[in-house]
């Protein structure tokens, strides 16, 4: 039965893959994929793990659990490396982030508060940010603004916080209900978050008084995760879309998707307007991760199947892992990519050189932009689940 079940899903990869994908697989990073099965399964947390985050430079990769606690592990090598302790109720996300030399692990809890950790320090914890009041469901630094960390709460509020003082600098107000998730654009200018009001809203926080550029209306559950797509998925957004010609890469923040527990995945461009929805899902759609080299769009689910969707397909599903946990998944992150020349100046985050101006190269193309060639893609994908497991998939 085991090998008739491997069998199908090898079938169904070959089934679903064009003559080039399969050339080029092998050795092309742009074109991995994971599949089970995994690398590693971690194991050491007392109760659901609800995120995870990878260092942007070592193989270093935090968890978070209903537990209290945050684990760090060697990913590469699939060892416990220590545990965390400070909150006092479930830690519910996590990133790491900072100016390069100097990066810093945030996590947030339902005990209402953030925390800031420094790795160079066994993980002291340096500051407390309280202000939330309720919990705090996503937090993630904004790359190029050296010390802004942005967090999502169940309070109806994102708030921008300067991490070197501890103060908060912005409050955003618009959503009618809990904001479960947010994700920063790769040049910082833009969030993008969604919640239980059931709308996604893009805001520019480049301007003075930061406003929403669009709010995206559509599903018919509260939304999950949403997640802003790498301009290198620009011409497949481009062609889904019908568009002659796709963005310029320097918009940063010209299409993206989000997930719901309506059980599917819309993709949108930067209007509000949903370009495709993607069907396939039994259950919640939990998290939602693009591929780096701009292809493709990871999924998990409460289905308990991590599945890859091909943006040059018109959004074909073109691999599901089965039972990828013994439970629901909650969580899933993509190891940063690591640029190979020095610039990027906030320690390999994104690839992208510190604020404005800076963020160009000679040739007129934002960094965030630059190609695949210009970054070294980490094959390495992470979930976690109500299982307490930690599953390190990598090429």
């Amino acid at each position: 039965m085991d090998l008739e079940s491997r069998n199908a899903a090898l079938q169904f990869e070959l089934d679903n893959l064009t003559p080039a994908a399969l050339s080029k697989r092998n050795e092309d990073p742009a074109s991995w994929l994971p599949k089970a099965p995994p690398r590693h399964t971690l194991e050491s947390h007392r109760n659901t793990i609800n995120c995870v985050a990878f260092h942007p430079v070592f193989s270093s990769i935090a968890s978070g659990s209903d537990d209290y606690s945050i684990k760090i592990w060697d990913w590469e090598m699939g060892e416990f490396e220590r545990t965390v302790k400070g909150h006092t109720r479930a830690v519910l996300d996590l990133d790491f982030g900072g100016p390069r030399g100097s990066i810093l692990l945030a996590s947030c809890s339902s005990d209402l508060t953030i925390k800031l950790w420094d790795p160079s320090e066994d993980y002291k914890n340096i500051r407390t940010l309280p202000g939330h009041d309720h919990s705090v469901s996503a937090v993630r630094f904004i790359p190029s603004s050296g010390n802004l960390l942005v967090s999502a709460s169940r309070d109806h509020t994102l708030k921008i916080w300067d991490t070197s003082t501890g103060f908060c600098v912005q409050t955003l107000h618009g959503h009618t209900g809990w904001v479960r998730d947010v994700s920063p654009s790769h040049d910082g200018r833009f969030l993008l978050s969604t919640g239980d009001d059931m709308t996604a809203r893009l805001w520019d926080i480049s301007v003075m008084k930061p406003e929403i550029r669009a709010t995206m209306m559509g599903h018919e559950h509260f939304n999950e995760c949403c997640a802003l797509a790498p301009p290198t998925s620009y011409p497949y957004f481009a062609q889904l879309a019908g568009m002659a010609k796709p963005p310029l890469p320097a918009s940063t923040a010209a299409f993206m998707a989000t997930g719901s527990r309506d059980k599917t995945i819309r993709l949108w461009s930067w209007q509000g307007t949903c370009i495709k929805t993607l069907i396939g899902h039994d259950n919640w759609i939990r998290a939602l991760a693009f591929h780096p080299g701009g292809k493709y769009l990871l999924s998990v689910s409460d289905d308990k199947t991590l599945r890859c969707w091909d943006l040059s397909q018109d959004g074909k599903c073109v691999r599901v892992i089965q039972n990828s946990h013994d439970r629901f998944i909650t969580c899933l992150r993509w190891a940063p990519s690591i640029p190979k020349s020095a610039a990027g100046e906030n320690g390999g985050l994104t690839g992208e050189g510190p604020g404005g101006e800076s963020n160009r190269t000679p040739n007129g193309k934002a960094a965030s932009a630059l190609n695949t060639s210009d970054v070294r893609l980490r094959c390495v994908i992470a979930t976690g689940g109500v299982d307490c497991k930690l599953r390190i998939f990598a090429g």
